[in-house]
């Protein structure tokens, strides 16, 4: 059960590397905080994600979540993600 209950995220590593391919200045730099923040709100995201699609799943009477769920809720939930500045 501790497995259960084991913290699931984003290495703030593999968050820095990400975000700094994306930098248009080699001189722009991101900070340690910066990154462990952008990690939580990844975290955030998927699980909202996750359980989109498990609420789409079951409006489905399906017992599995599938791609198909993922792909409906995916509009919805960018969408919310642009306006509150995600």
């Amino acid at each position: 059960m501790a497995e259960k209950d084991a913290e699931i995220g984003f290495k703030k590593d593999t968050v820095s590397k990400l975000l700094t391919g994306f930098f248009k200045e080699d001189k722009t730099r991101l900070g340690g905080d910066a990154a462990l923040l952008m990690a939580e709100m990844l975290k955030v995201f998927v699980q909202e994600a996750a359980v989109r699609s498990q609420k789409q799943a079951e409006s489905e009477d399906c017992d599995q979540v599938d791609i198909e769920h993922f792909e409906k809720i995916l509009p919805q939930l960018v969408s919310s993600s642009t306006k509150s500045g995600f």
